[in-house]
């Protein structure tokens, strides 16, 4: 018999992509796809689509209805629908319940997490490089950081109590691709990036379709001389500067004060075109690079994108899908009007302009 694999989030891009990736796989009988909304893709019919709140018990009968053996688990998000509470409840409570009934299930045999190298914080005082086994020096306050700590926490203790379940937990860098629906991706689109003055932050990304490869591995047997349980940072080869990105766009840069740049992302939360939490902007402050020596080495897979190649792919699908004139010129007024100033535009080299504190 070949595997039962549930996955969650299946609304979301990447759900709804790796979904329909698993079942195409010969070793796979079956996909149950869970989610409080209907995905916005057509999936395969091999895909069972059941309409869950995770926040709710009935996930355990679910896992029992279908006799589920791998649980791939990519509802833990930064944004989604009601909120930062009700996104807080999905992924912290439904993590819990999703746990909950795993840990009941004496079927279930595998188990993928979703995570995210957020984790690790963005700090002035943080490594040049953060390998799995190395905390942050300070630990995120709030926001989906902290929610990712509190699920891998909870994942830890599964894997105590349930040792006969292959875990593994991915720490993905941002994803990006011309599908790229992540509040950095939406940051991305605007058509004026704010940036901190005196810092020009190393980024790394992942492209989607390494993202859903890394998953598929994860779901399944690993290879000989391999192993896919652990802990993974998730990133493809390479840094970006936050001004390769900018000028790698197209898109005018704006530099401010910290202070300044906290009110022009409520601004920019107001209009609803980004979501920048503090987190975000701890990130275009100081950067966060991780070591990725392991999924290449025990898990054995190297990205087909590098960090560059990825960002490039999702900033092609960016030119053609600018916002519309009027929102763009809305915007723009705004911004500038707050400013009080004309907002200057990096010039088109790879020279580095003004004071920068990343590290070599």
């Amino acid at each position: 018999m070949g595997k039962v694999v549930l996955v969650t989030g299946v609304a979301r891009n990447l759900g709804a992509r790796f979904a329909a990736e698993i079942a195409a796989d010969p070793g796979v009988d079956r996909v149950v796809g869970v989610d409080l909304q209907p995905p916005a893709a057509e999936l395969p019919a091999k895909v069972h689509v059941a309409m869950v709140d995770l926040r709710r018990p009935a996930v355990a009968r679910v896992i029992a209805e279908h006799d589920v053996d791998t649980v791939v688990h990519l509802n833990v998000s930064a944004t989604g629908h009601g909120g930062r509470a009700a996104v807080k409840e999905t992924n912290v409570i439904g993590t819990m319940q999703l746990l909950g009934a795993c840990q009941k299930a004496p079927g279930v045999r595998r188990l993928v997490v979703k995570s995210t190298t957020a984790v690790y914080g963005s700090a002035p005082r943080d490594p040049a490089v953060f390998g799995e086994r190395m905390q942050p020096k300070d630990l995120p306050a709030g926001g989906f950081a902290k929610d990712a700590a509190e699920v891998e926490g909870y994942v830890r203790g599964f894997a105590r109590r349930r040792p006969d379940v292959a875990v593994t937990v991915l720490r993905f860098a941002n994803i990006v691709g011309p599908a790229g629906d992540t509040p950095l991706a939406a940051y991305f689109a605007l058509p004026l990036l704010p940036t901190v003055l005196g810092f020009d932050p190393r980024l790394q990304f992942v492209h989607e379709d390494d993202a859903v490869e890394v998953l598929r591995r994860s779901a399944l047997d690993p290879r000989p001389g391999t192993s896919n349980t652990g802990t993974f940072n998730v990133a493809g080869d390479g840094v970006l500067l936050l001004s390769q990105c900018a000028r790698r766009l197209g898109r005018p840069t704006v530099p401010l004060l910290r202070p300044a740049l906290g009110v022009v992302a409520g601004l920019v939360r107001q209009t609803r075109l980004a979501d920048m939490s503090h987190e975000q902007l701890q990130l275009l402050t100081h950067g966060r690079v991780v070591d990725t020596s392991q999924l290449r080495g025990t898990f054995g897979y190297t990205p087909a994108f590098s960090t560059a190649e990825a960002f490039a792919d999702f900033a092609a699908a960016q030119r053609t899908g600018l916002l519309p004139p009027e929102r763009l010129t809305a915007v723009t007024d705004r911004i500038a009007g707050l400013l009080g100033d004309t907002p200057r535009t990096d010039p088109p080299t790879d020279r580095r302009t003004g004071p920068s504190r990343t590290r070599s």
